[in-house]
């Protein structure tokens, strides 16, 4: 009887043990990904702005410049 009581116990623990890493496993990932989208999207403003600046040719988008671009680079 003391041995279930045990067991029990632990099986409890081991839940809440389980479910407070995974708690904490999600707001690291979480957080984890806010970072990565706002540095992603902050150099990606900055790569548009740079090749609108001084990549593009007249009457050509961005888009079109980042093709030209790669095109070019693969060709070389």
């Amino acid at each position: 009887m003391a041995k279930s009581n045990i067991v029990k116990a632990n099986e409890k623990i081991a839940e809440k043990v389980v479910d407070s890493y995974k708690k904490i496993e999600k707001g690291v990932v979480d957080g984890y990904k806010k970072i990565e989208d706002g540095v992603v999207g902050g150099y990606t403003k900055i790569e548009d702005k740079f090749i609108d600046q001084f990549l593009t040719r007249d009457g050509e988008t961005i888009e079109e410049a980042k093709e030209r671009l790669k095109r070019e680079q693969n060709n070389s």
